[in-house]
């Protein structure tokens, strides 16, 4: 199944490969929903009111709540009639996402009993039963499907009846039609962490054959989805895809990479061995402190990929290609993953708009801390992206070849077709 929609010229026409990546988090979303506002807001002050996050990056890749985010901001408005596809606009913009949390979040994740009724409820089943949320992206993303997004996207989940992980990509599902799923199904499984959201079940079909999935949150394969994301494109390579052009395309100096994290609570003495020398089931999920085993999942994957990444680019001598931004000192007790208290979601708000006033930090190999290594802000260093981006952007446009409306013969006399507005209608 071959794409035509997508609005982004290939990374053969330009100099870079564009990749944005957005870690999981539930509510917590609203870190990077803020970030992204203010990096499409930059882009606008450069292109114009138009311009939004999807036309310029070649993947964008999300997990749990940032496959929601990357969902919203590639899924195409087809509300608005147009012939062409290159022509087509997102159906949200990134300021949108930021209203859909504040008004959606409390009512997916309804606060209506305590503390120990919680615990309770969680041995039993999942806390939320999901219904809202499901009936919420099924409205918002309608019969959009995953070939239908205006640039490539990169989704993880987990299928708890294979155990294997299953990415919802938009250039593997040219090898595997039946990926070609709907992107509310996407977005629900990817979201449906265990004990919180029930796993999430659909079946599609191709060539007369259906697949069924049993999905749940992508974060149990990878919370922090850049790495996928930058396989996916090397998958391409191996394809032969002439979108990437070798050798080029193997060197990370050509990668463009913002990565946006949801924020950690990582407070030193949080846990420890002798404390956790006595827990059974019950103490590694539920803890005073928070949930052992959700933070361990989480923050580990999260944290190995930043380090990998970190190394990498700086080895290479162009750590400023690499932007991750990441918020590592959220209140446990506050910034909880399902906790749509006022308090709570204000508290979001003012961590995110903090996060752009911090220096670029990043992973300290030794104590795992996020630590400054330049001078400029996060919202400094996503400036300088934003003018990447657009003199990319740019660049391929003047650079792709163009097609020629051919011209009728001059010997011929062209009229008027008046027959057409016989079929136009007024609403």
């Amino acid at each position: 199944m071959q794409r035509s929609n997508t609005i982004v010229k290939p990374p053969a026409s330009g100099e870079l490969i564009t990749v944005l990546s957005i870690d999981g988090g539930g509510i917590r979303g609203l870190i990077p929903a803020i970030i992204l506002d203010f990096l499409e807001t930059e882009l606008q002050n450069l292109d114009g009111p138009e311009a939004r996050i999807a036309d310029y990056f070649d993947i964008i890749a999300g997990t749990s709540t940032g496959g929601l985010i990357t969902a919203m901001l590639t899924a195409p408005d087809d509300t608005v009639p147009n012939d062409k596809d290159t022509n087509k606009r997102p159906l949200f913009a990134a300021k949108d996402i930021k209203k859909i949390y504040l008004q959606n979040c409390p009512k997916i994740f309804p606060q209506d009993c305590n503390m120990v009724t919680r615990k309770i409820k969680s041995l039993f089943g999942p806390l939320y039963d999901g219904k809202y949320f499901h009936e919420f992206i099924q409205n918002k993303l309608k019969n959009i499907k995953l070939g239908d997004t205006l640039t490539n996207i990169a989704i993880p989940t987990f299928d708890i009846k294979t155990l294997q992980p299953v990415i919802f990509s938009s250039y593997e599902m040219k090898e595997k039609p039946y990926l070609n799923a709907p992107l509310s199904d996407i977005c629900i499984a990817t979201s449906a962490a265990p004990t919180y959201l029930p796993p999430h079940q659909f079946i599609t079909s191709h060539n007369e054959k259906d697949h069924e999935f049993n999905l749940v949150d992508g974060g149990m394969a990878a919370n922090n989805p850049t790495l996928i994301a930058m396989g996916e494109i090397a998958k391409q390579l191996i394809r032969g895809n002439s979108d990437y052009p070798l050798p080029q395309s193997l060197e990370y100096r050509r990668y463009l990479v913002i990565s946006i994290g949801t924020g950690e609570c990582k407070i030193e003495g949080k846990y420890n061995a002798t404390e956790a020398s006595k827990w059974g089931l019950f103490g590694w999920w539920f803890n005073p402190n928070g949930s052992p085993l959700l933070d361990i999942f989480t923050q580990a994957s999260t944290d190995m990929v930043d380090i990998h990444l970190s190394v990498v680019f700086k080895a290479l001598n162009v750590e400023t290609n690499y932007l991750r931004i990441q918020e590592d000192g959220l209140d446990s007790t506050l910034a909880s993953f399902d906790k749509a208290t006022q308090q709570n979601i204000d508290y979001l708000v003012d961590k995110g708009k903090g996060l752009l006033k911090k220096k670029v930090s990043t992973v300290n190999l030794e104590n795992g801390k996020f630590e400054s290594y330049r001078e400029e802000t996060n919202a400094e260093a996503l400036i300088e992206f934003a003018k990447k981006l657009s003199h990319e952007k740019r660049l391929r446009e003047l650079r792709s070849p163009r097609v020629q409306t051919p011209k009728p013969p001059l010997c011929l006399e062209t009229k008027p077709n008046f027959g057409a507005l016989s079929k136009l209608t007024i609403a």
